[in-house]
């Protein structure tokens, strides 16, 4: 059975056999949706972010793994479980941070070892796991945000980095859906987003969906958050992660790190709120992580007063995501419940519930 929505960041379109999705590149100016006939082109999408956050990334792989499905030509399960193996490992390769990519591609290859039956049938069940997938991301989301949302006490101003939202995933979100869940049970919250450069993720896309929501929020450049922090303004920060390690470290958009610093000094809550597919048991902590450094051109190409702000010839670094230490986090929101320190003795337990 596929969950019906109004509107997702990325579906299947059963009538065509394309994936379809929200083409976070052009929005808040415009809402358009692309469709991808093929997993290589899919792939691209990927990497040059037309779809980003981990959720929404392991579904879409999902379903491009689908499509190398209707796109092969063989008629034998064998040949066809080749083509599918080598169309996971050009996926993979997409965005390296992000654990939900890789994890939903094995999930699918996993559950297909020892299928019986023929080639239409192997294509139909790589289809029905993507599908799996997504619709079990939405509700993932729901039950973290009830966990999380029981943490935000009316009235609270809460810092939010990057896009954790709908957007983020396949629907609904992680931190802002508790933000969301708690604004829908009544209480009344504000945000403040952080703009999130070079890419402006908060700027866009949290700022964006919560203005369809009608959640109260004021937007900050990066180098705000401190000071809010410092002066009391703040009661919760909240963001998400894209793959948090055995001991609880968690690599996230940049400025992460900094920004669960300045809540520490000042002694506010920062959690982290991920599905527990984000979780990467096998890495010991968060140093071994893969972290992304995007084109330069990102950072050299922001504008100001309608010119690039960069002198001509200069040259940036353009990491995409730093390692918060578990040390400053004050819990990990799952859709098990809210891991408290030890994460090492605790993330585990919460994982093998799933």
């Amino acid at each position: 059975m596929r969950i019906e929505s109004l509107m997702r960041t990325v579906f299947w379109n059963y009538d065509t056999n394309e994936t379809k999705m929200i083409d976070q590149r052009i929005l808040p100016g415009e809402l358009a949706i692309v469709s991808f006939k093929d997993h290589v082109s899919l792939g691209h999408a990927i990497t040059n972010m037309t779809v980003r956050g981990a959720p929404a990334i392991g579904a879409a792989a999902a379903f491009g793994l689908a499509l190398a499905g209707f796109e092969s030509l063989a008629s034998s399960t064998s040949t066809l479980l080749e083509d599918l193996e080598a169309a996971s490992a050009t996926l993979k390769k997409a965005r390296p941070t992000a654990v939900n990519l890789a994890w939903a591609l094995d999930r699918i290859l996993d559950r297909l070892r020892g299928f019986s039956g023929g080639a239409d049938d192997l294509r139909q069940a790589v289809l029905e796991e993507a599908q799996r997938i997504a619709d079990e991301d939405v509700e993932i989301n729901q039950r973290m945000a009830q966990h999380g949302a029981a943490l935000i006490d009316d009235g609270d101003t809460i810092i939010h980095h990057c896009n954790t939202g709908a957007l983020a995933t396949v629907d609904w979100g992680t931190a802002l859906g508790v933000i969301r869940t708690a604004h829908e049970q009544g209480k009344k919250v504000h945000v403040l987003v952080d703009e999130t450069r070079p890419r402006l993720q908060g700027a866009r896309l949290t700022a964006w969906e919560l203005q369809q929501y009608g959640i109260p929020f004021d937007l900050i450049s990066d180098n705000m958050a401190g000071t809010f922090l410092h002066t009391g303004q703040v009661q919760k920060v909240l963001f998400g992660a894209d793959r948090v390690a055995a001991n609880g470290d968690v690599a996230n958009k940049v400025g992460t790190y900094m920004l669960a610093l300045a809540a520490r000094d000042n002694d506010v809550p920062a959690y982290s709120v991920v599905p527990t597919s984000t979780v990467d048991l096998s890495l010991a902590h968060g140093g071994l992580i893969p972290i992304e450094e995007r084109d330069q051109a990102e950072v050299l190409e922001i504008r100001f007063m309608g010119q690039t702000a960069t002198p001509k010839g200069v040259t940036a670094r353009n990491i995409a995501f730093d390692v918060t230490p578990h040390r400053l986090l004050s819990g990990i929101i799952t859709e098990n419940g809210v891991v408290y320190p030890p994460f090492d003795e605790n993330l585990p337990r919460f994982v093998k519930t799933t």
